[in-house]
């Protein structure tokens, strides 16, 4: 799923601590996911306007992120707001970051570029975990198929159930041939480190397996 189709899953909530920052693709789309000091989450276009370098490779001040390159600030809105070697500047308004809606539910971030797109509703506003994100080399149809998700359509999202715990799986179209897998562990009781960790190794036998079978297809 594109971010101009629906709601699409790009990273753990509790993969960006604030004050951080980190790119991603969406359908070949890059994007850089990050939080201001204040813990708000943000998802825009990856490339400062300047000179075109990636924002995710920058530096989180407050509610500001500032290129790597030459030091330009945004604010949240994605407006440029200071430029270091034109400290005096009243920076036009035409210099502009676009960015994306965000939201976070289940315990992922969840980016869009579509006005009336709804978030995912899987029934499950319990205690979650995160478990992991992985990226695994093969289209993000394989992945649903692998997980039994044939009847999901093009969803991004279903609760899978495993070894007696509920999982949400959520699923990232990075490229035609690559994907990423985002698991939750729902219904989690306090500390389930050991189920977090067990779900892990799960996730990373099935990224094994679906590699291996699409370099022998």
């Amino acid at each position: 799923m594109r971010l101009e189709e629906g709601w699409v899953p790009v990273a753990l909530s509790a993969s960006i601590e604030a004050g951080t920052s980190a790119g991603a693709v969406v359908a070949g789309s890059e994007i850089v996911v990050w939080r201001d000091t204040g813990g708000t989450a943000h998802v825009w276009e990856d490339r400062c306007p300047h000179r075109g370098m990636r924002l995710s490779f920058g530096f989180v001040r407050g509610d500001h992120i500032a290129c790597l390159y030459h030091g330009w600030q945004y604010d949240a809105a994605g407006q440029c707001r200071y430029i270091p070697a034109h400290p005096n500047l009243d920076v036009p308004q035409t210099i502009k970051v676009p960015l994306y809606r965000v939201a976070e539910r289940y315990g992922i971030l969840w980016a869009t570029a579509a006005a009336e797109a709804l978030l995912p509703d899987v029934g499950a506003d319990t205690a979650f975990a995160p478990v992991r994100s992985i990226a695994i080399d093969c289209p993000a149809a394989a992945v649903r198929a692998e997980l039994g998700l044939e009847g999901a359509g093009e969803g991004p999202v279903s609760v899978i159930t495993r070894d007696g715990d509920r999982l949400l799986a959520a699923v990232q179209t990075v490229a035609p041939a690559r994907s990423c897998l985002h698991l939750v562990l729902l219904d989690a009781a306090p500390g389930p480190v050991a189920r977090q960790k067990h779900h892990a190794r799960w996730a990373q036998a099935l990224r094994v397996r679906l590699e291996t079978a699409s370099e022998v297809a």
